[in-house]
């Protein structure tokens, strides 16, 4: 039988040898060439990357070959090279898309398949759907068998995209700033594409740098490559031992961000983010909106008004939020899962473009992240935020899913409800600016329970009346 292909939230992952094989990776690469010819991109030709993953080079020389036997041409990264700098590589070559073989954060088994349309930000879906039902219409017509499994990418050009990249975002960062201000800064890549970058863009400049876990393992060292609080364990202890300024991390493919502060704090997302955004209002002096995810923080919002600036808020998925960086000028798109770009940048995440921004910050304030964020709260007050996971049976997703329909409550947790959006599952604006969300999974019998409030007891005491009112 053959697999259900579909394009989540950011591209198509699978297990390796289970349905992520050889013939479906060409299967999916014969799709999206249907799609360029269609749209006239093909001409243009595709940049091709790839991360650390077991058989990513070798799948990556099948997409090549694909597309070559088809006479698109290709631009195939000699390397392992992060998200964001394959998809600045379709700006440097003007080409019609990208393909990137990258799983991102998932476990060392799965590998994925991600389009990068010419945008050079992620697919929005109604491209995904148009290269799903091309997936579908060659597996029901027999179109994709026949010809070989393992077409060879020799006829591919071999790209270094790195020295491109370097030139354009050290231009976005003042690393003059970092290098007068003596930073000490600690790189971990987590055995991911994104080895090489950090590290060598400060070390060029003169800033003192040291990289762990900067070299290849598809297993990422028994862990994953997500750079959280929780997996950040060694980073956080090395930058306490070295007396660094900062630690600095990025997931498989590089799109992602962690960072420890020099007392060990893990700085999350959803409080970098106002951070950053201060950074850029107050020091910068630039102006423009933001644009930020239905589950992200909202003291964003309390940013944005003091300097009278737009909010826009998205579905989840940097796509969306892609979308706005092209065609509403945002200054700062993120999301509280670790994504963010910012204006003059491509509209992809790029956690290594976070980490360079980070060390400005700190050299440009003077002060640690976490003595930042006292400055910010100082002003716009503090909010808490966190997530639950909640995993159900499948027959108890489907009462919850039931009660999420028409969920419009007076009231939670002692606190009147003035406000339900529907941007991407059920959110609940409370009358003191607190918030609750409910999302449920796609693929799986999980809900996700984000909630964000002034206090940690009304955070608690919220997270308590969501799961009571969904009976959870």
């Amino acid at each position: 039988m053959a697999t259900r292909i579909s394009f989540g939230t950011d591209g198509w992952r699978g297990i390796l040898a289970r349905d992520f094989t050889f013939d479906n990776v060409a299967l999916v690469t014969r799709a999206v060439a249907d799609y360029l010819e269609a749209h006239h991109l093909a001409g243009r030709g595709v940049v091709v990357g790839y991360d650390n993953r077991f058989l990513s080079e070798q799948l990556a020389a099948t997409v090549a070959g694909v597309f070559t036997g088809r006479g698109i041409p290709v631009y195939l990264t000699g390397r392992a090279t992060p998200t964001p700098v394959t998809a600045f590589a379709i700006k440097e070559h003007r080409a019609g898309g990208a393909v990137m073989l990258t799983a991102s954060h998932n476990p060392p088994e799965y590998n994925g398949f991600k389009f990068i349309p010419e945008y050079a930000g992620p697919a929005l879906p109604h491209i995904t759907r148009e290269i799903e039902d091309n997936i579908h219409r060659l597996q029901a017509t027999g179109e994709h068998e026949g010809g070989p499994a393992e077409p060879s990418g020799e006829a591919a050009q071999k790209i270094d995209p790195r020295p491109a990249y370097f030139q354009h975002i050290t231009k976005l960062i003042d690393l003059d700033a970092i290098r007068k201000a003596r930073l000490r800064i600690i790189v971990d890549p987590m055995y991911g594409a994104g080895i090489g970058y950090l590290e060598d863009i400060l070390a060029g400049e003169g800033i003192e740098v040291e990289a762990i876990h900067n070299r290849r393992d598809p297993l990422f060292g028994g862990s994953l490559p997500e750079p959280t609080g929780k997996s950040l364990g060694e980073l956080r202890s090395l930058v306490l031992e070295r007396e660094a300024h900062l630690g600095l991390a990025l997931d498989g493919d590089a799109d992602r961000f962690g960072i420890i502060d020099r007392d060990g704090t893990y700085i999350a997302p959803n409080l970098f983010l106002p951070l950053l955004y201060y950074h850029l209002l107050q020091t910068r002096g630039e102006r423009g909106p933001v644009a930020r995810t239905v589950a992200t923080t909202h003291l964003l919002d309390r940013l944005a008004r003091a300097f009278n600036q737009e909010v826009y808020e998205t579905p989840v998925g940097f796509k969306y939020i892609g979308q706005h960086l092209l065609e509403k000028n945002c200054l700062l798109g993120g999301e509280e899962s670790g994504g963010l770009s910012i204006r003059g940048h491509i509209p992809e995440k790029d956690g290594i473009l976070a980490g360079l921004l980070a060390a400005e910050m700190v050299a440009a304030h003077g002060k640690s992240l976490t003595g930042l964020a006292y400055e910010v709260w100082s002003r716009f007050g503090r909010l808490y935020s966190e997530r639950l996971d909640i995993h159900t049976s499948a027959e108890e997703k489907k009462r919850v899913l039931g009660v999420l329909k028409d969920l419009y409550p007076p009231e939670i947790g002692g606190l009147k409800v003035e406000r339900r959006i529907a941007v991407d599952g059920i959110k609940l604006v409370l009358e003191n600016g607190a918030w609750v969300l409910v999302r449920a999974s796609g693929t799986e019998p999980l809900f996700r329970i984000y909630v964000e409030a002034s206090t940690e007891e009304e955070l608690r005491r919220l997270q308590q009346a969501a799961r009571s009112m969904l009976g959870l």
